[in-house]
């Protein structure tokens, strides 16, 4: 039988080609996907937003009960309330070191520019993860811009505050000050932290 020229076995062919060509353009990391994060930054413009965090919750993502009220916290602590037009905000849901380690490095890929500063925020299991991948790649991370990083054995609200804001805020003066003129910037340049009184 012909289908306009092709034989129907042909046009299959065709088709069945077509699709593997297709599926080969996908990724195959799931933090592709919006669903797969807490937190995911991606309309907020770099160029008007200094810097990035990377944001590790207490608990890593094992039940999906629990996830309307990790969101909810992780919104709250560190999402657009506490950091609107000062950092983007990349938390993703991970389940084991892995996991964690696929989710930063496609943020590497997908939203982080040469010499961007920034931040690790880890609490909790979550902190301990970031803390291990920041040992493991101390230098590679120095190199793409890591600027600061805040870690605590305990969750809760109370330790992502104003005070962290400064810190960040004074390091990414630093790390620009470094990679504009090849030098650390002087001693007394910035005698209180931003926001301190």
């Amino acid at each position: 039988m012909k289908l306009t020229g092709f034989t129907i076995e042909r046009a299959a062919r065709i088709a069945l080609s077509a699709v593997f060509v297709l599926a080969g353009c996908r990724s195959a990391t799931p933090y592709d996907y919006l669903e797969n994060w807490l937190i995911r930054d991606d309309s907020a413009r770099p160029f008007a937003i200094p810097i990035d965090i990377i944001y590790m919750p207490g608990e890593l993502y094992t039940d999906i009960s629990r996830l309307p009220a990790m969101t909810t916290y992780a919104r709250s602590e560190v999402g657009r309330g506490r950091f609107d037009g000062v950092a983007r905000v990349f938390s993703p849901l991970v389940t084991t070191y892995e996991d964690m380690g696929k989710a930063i490095q496609w943020y590497f890929e997908h939203h982080h520019s040469k010499n961007r500063p920034f931040v690790f925020i880890g609490e909790g299991e979550g902190g301990a993860f970031l803390r291990k991948y920041e040992d493991d790649n101390g230098e590679e991370l120095d190199e793409k811009g890591l600027v600061a990083s805040f870690y605590t054995h305990e969750g809760g609200k109370g330790f992502v505050n104003d005070e962290m804001i400064g810190k960040i805020m004074n390091a990414v003066l630093r790390h620009r000050y470094r990679s504009t003129w090849g030098r650390e910037m002087p001693e007394g340049m910035l005698d209180k932290e931003p926001g301190a009184k």
